[in-house]
């Protein structure tokens, strides 16, 4: 998962202010590197490295950073290394000059490659964004190379036959010299990305700016216009019928910003974004506080501490200049990296019987120190509720977990719950859990969908594959997920043999695990 931004300015305005700020509300989505490159005068100034974004780029950096166009991201590694080498965005000479950055993940990956290999093109890196880009390249100049698709049009056709051409899960900004800002997503809309506008200062003129979030939007005064549609699957290669383009003109530099893609009506996210990633804008006789793992799960926290009647406290302090834990790259520093975050009120855990909330609970690192910080505090007993279902399942689409041996939910079935809170330390462990006789996702769908409608937003579905294993795209299968497996173990030393030898069962665990309500 990594965060992405493009920008587009008046013509005497400089772009990486605004870039670099919307980077940093975008900090969250990735901690590994962070890059800015824009356009002047038709040549790229680039600076990118491995860093967090106020690490990255000091004042020297951002001045020679000229432009009124740019695209900016922040990186937390899904496919490919940790290398410096792989932070985003990259950029290809022809045709025009293209630069890319890119969230997500393609499960194609290596069909791509050799096609890349048989159109000549070299890659320098393992990334799969290096891939889009120069499939983007090749596909324009295809388009370039014929009379009747000039301009705009080209750049249409050119976006169509990739996502007629990759399969995964992706959200990408794009400058295209001569052209301006392009950004699109895959045809089923699993990565979000958000677009609005501003006044330019003095001017009459509107800026523009594209963001993996809506809040990086809100934070720099621009109008959420709404999601950038995901385009129905494109046409055969060379057919007729592209997705529709709304140009924006900025006086006579001729940029555009093109949003692609007729909305279509089965356009879906990831459930993760929602339970996790994205910003935050039984025992109940037996509990004495709720208190909430901050930040993202104070919202469910309070909704549960209501319904049951118990006060809610909060119970740890938070440093803020620590990473986030779960996008973390080794299970080594998420340990260490909690303790380091958090720290507990001793006077709200001393002698009470707690209920902690989270998010979710993937592979429980987090989950097993707070318990244990919580116990060190005075707690007597420690229940631990997440307010998302059982993560089991791989998710391929960009968030960093590949293999189920590694989510801790996929390695026990609903009648062992004791069992799986004794692996983390609490007394007992709580999922939410619907009314009787309906689909286990069916409420927290509609909640996520309602709230999506009341924005404005086009989603219409959620993918929810690691939740119940059912994957939206092609090439999903037990094959694949173990060759993810297995590069992972390759990548990261990972000493699990489980996460090389794990068959992979695709349908959904039973449910009925033990149920908070």
């Amino acid at each position: 998962m990594c965060g992405i931004v493009g920008v587009l300015c008046a013509d005497d305005s400089s772009a990486v202010g605004p870039l670099y700020e919307a980077l940093l509300a975008l900090q969250h989505r990735g901690q590994d590197a962070a890059g800015i490159i824009t356009e002047d005068a038709g040549r790229f100034c680039l600076h990118k490295d491995n860093g967090m974004v106020r690490d990255v780029f000091g004042p020297a950096q951002l001045t020679n950073l000229r432009g009124s166009i740019g695209i900016g991201h922040v990186r937390y590694p899904t496919a490919g290394s940790s290398s410096c080498a792989e932070a985003q965005p990259f950029y290809v000479n022809s045709p025009y000059g293209i630069t890319l950055a890119h969230n997500g993940n393609l499960v194609d990956l290596p069909t791509l490659k050799r096609d890349l290999e048989r159109e000549f093109r070299h890659l320098n890196t393992g990334s799969d964004s290096e891939v889009l880009l120069n499939l983007l390249a090749i596909e324009l100049f295809s388009n370039l190379s014929s009379p009747s698709h000039e301009g705009t049009r080209s750049v249409i056709l050119a976006v169509n036959e990739l996502l007629r051409r990759c399969s995964g899960g992706y959200a990408c900004v794009s400058m295209i010299i001569g052209y301006g800002l392009l950004a699109f997503r895959d045809p089923h809309g699993i990565r979000p990305l958000s677009y609005g506008r501003r006044l330019a200062e003095g001017s009459t003129e509107h800026e523009y700016m594209v963001a993996s979030e809506s809040g990086a939007l809100n934070a720099l005064g621009f109008e959420l216009l709404g999601d950038v549609r995901a385009p129905r699957r494109p046409p055969p290669r060379r057919s007729a019928g592209p997705p529709a383009a709304a140009p924006a003109r900025q006086g006579a530099s001729h940029a555009q910003l093109l949003r692609l893609g007729r909305g279509a009506a089965g356009a879906r996210a990831v459930f993760f974004e929602y339970v996790y990633f994205a910003r935050p804008d039984s025992a109940a006789h037996d509990i004495d506080v709720v208190i909430p793992v901050p930040d993202t799960a104070r919202t469910a926290a309070l909704e549960c501490a209501h319904a049951l009647d118990i006060p809610y406290r909060e119970g740890f302090m938070k440093n803020r200049y620590v990473g986030r834990t779960f996008i973390m790259p080794a299970q080594g520093l998420r340990k260490k990296s909690v303790r380091q975050k958090l720290s507990p009120i001793a006077s709200e855990f001393a002698g009470r019987n707690v209920l902690l909330v989270d998010d979710s609970i993937v592979r429980g690192t987090t989950s097993s120190q707070i318990i244990n910080m919580a116990r060190e505090a005075g707690a007597k007993r420690v229940y631990m509720a997440s307010a998302a279902p059982p993560v089991r399942y791989p998710n391929v689409y960009g968030i960093d977990m590949p293999t189920s041996a590694e989510l801790l939910a996929s390695r026990y079935s609903d009648e062992q719950m004791d069992e799986m809170a004794r692996e983390i330390g609490a007394d007992r462990i709580f999922y939410q859990a619907p009314p009787p006789g309906r689909p286990e996702l069916d409420d927290l769908r509609a909640s996520i969908l309602e709230e999506a409608a009341a924005q404005g937003s086009s989603i219409r579905g959620l993918d929810c594959s690691c939740f119940d294993g059912k994957y939206v795209t092609e090439h999903v299968g037990a094959a694949y997920l173990q060759s993810l497996a297995q590069e992972r173990k390759a990548n990261r030393g990972d000493s699990d043999t489980n996460a090389c030898h794990l068959l992979y069962k695709l349908d959904p665990a039973p449910a009925g695990a033990e149920r908070a309500r």
